[in-house]
């Protein structure tokens, strides 16, 4: 590699700016000391991120043999995380040193107090930490990391509908008008259960604006027309899958005709030929783009000698190169958490992607529409809840 990674182990260099230098007073402070031996760090990822960041986090292997002699990557479905993570530590025992996740996973960590306080107790080894994030990315980190959780990818996100252009031909524009057809046409229209699907928890957060809610924050006082309208659309919907691929699958093989989308998921499915690459996507009127972010979360109980490198670890893919590989193949569109990694820098296939499946209206969509933030942890999982026994348990599968 051209960038000599070893240097992390000196100093934290985080979007090109502010460095802190080994032996200066108080460096690394907070942080425990690096290990003398390497050591095993195990991530697990139940939103998608690696698909994003596994390069980046190979890359500080490879060049960090004495503090890693090996990462070991797992994947599992974010409502099995808080329960796996909780019988660890009951047990005692830290198998999992990093969690790469999703709001859901982070709000469901917090609700059962599982994670590790990162921010700003590891403050030294995120120098100028919110300088460098983009605006709507740092809000993310602020409000819903809540020092818990590290923003690493961030991306406005939807809802959007994503449609078959060839079948159909009146696409709704309004909330009313997407009931109306779901009703024309029962059946056709899908989107995955909130709690393991970014489109599916978007839509359900994006709706209180598009239909004027009394308070788009409050899931359980100020959401009377959305748990309304999800009702009775939900009359017309066959069933909600437990995750967001097999919309896009039936959305590709015919079976539906429009889903809720979101940058990425309209982007990627397309560019791995899942789905058609001549779907179109629309917002509905009143549309507010409900951001979404991956979080990097550290369970409580992981050793020092990990933990060290794991916030090693942490603070490298937070650097303008790493990032660049968040472009991907457009998965969560545009991708990158901080300042300055423009396309140019990403590898030249996510270039070559972002070209062809991309869409040109996504600038004019992000820079003329509000970005809003999430609900808070604690009201997502109410939200979650109230989803699941209102509108999923009458269409279960």
């Amino acid at each position: 590699m051209k960038q000599d990674l070893t240097s992390i182990n000196r100093r934290t260099v985080l979007g090109g700016l502010g460095a802190i230098a080994a032996g200066a007073p108080g460096a690394f402070a907070a942080s425990p000391p690096l290990p003398s031996a390497p050591v095993t760090i195990s991530i697990i990822d139940v939103g998608g991120a690696l698909a994003l960041m596994q390069k980046a986090f190979e890359d500080y292997r490879t060049a960090n043999p004495k503090l890693v002699s090996r990462i070991a990557f797992v994947k599992a479905p974010a409502p099995e995380l808080a329960s796996k993570i909780k019988a660890q530590q009951d047990a005692g025992r830290a198998d999992i040193d990093l969690v790469l996740t999703g709001s859901d996973g982070l709000a469901a960590g917090l609700d059962q107090k599982l994670w590790l306080k990162i921010l700003p107790d590891f403050a030294d080894k995120f120098p100028k930490i919110e300088e460098n994030y983009e605006p709507a990315a740092l809000n993310l980190h602020k409000v819903q990391g809540d020092g818990f959780g590290v923003v690493v990818n961030y991306y406005p996100s939807g809802p959007l509908l994503e449609y078959a252009p060839e079948r159909v031909k009146a696409v709704p524009t309004t909330a009313e008008e997407l009931l109306a057809w779901a009703k024309a046409n029962p059946g056709r229209f899908m989107y995955a259960r909130p709690t393991n699907s970014g489109p599916g928890r978007t839509f359900m957060m994006g709706l209180p604006y598009i239909l004027g809610d009394k308070d788009p924050q409050d899931p359980v006082g100020g959401w009377d027309k959305t748990w309304a309208y999800l009702q009775e659309l939900g009359q017309y919907i066959e069933y909600y899958p437990a995750g967001t691929g097999a919309t896009m699958k039936e959305f590709g093989d015919g079976s539906r005709d429009i889903i809720i989308s979101t940058t990425g998921w309209d982007i990627n499915p397309r560019a791995l030929g899942i789905v058609p690459k001549e779907a179109k996507i629309q917002t509905l009127k009143g549309f507010h783009w409900v951001s979404d972010a991956f979080f990097m979360c550290v369970p409580k109980g992981v050793p020092n000698d990990r933990l060290a490198v794991v916030l090693d670890m942490m603070a490298y893919v937070l650097t303008p190169k790493a990032q660049a590989y968040a472009y991907d193949e457009g998965y969560l569109y545009p991708g990158p958490a901080v300042k300055n990694v423009p396309l140019s820098l990403a590898p030249e296939s996510s270039q070559k992607v972002i070209a062809e499946f991309g869409r040109p209206e996504y600038a004019d969509l992000i820079a003329n529409n509000p970005i809003e933030l999430p609900l808070k942890p604690e009201k997502m999982v109410v939200a979650f809840r109230k989803w699941d026994e209102l509108v999923g348990a009458k269409r279960a599968r």
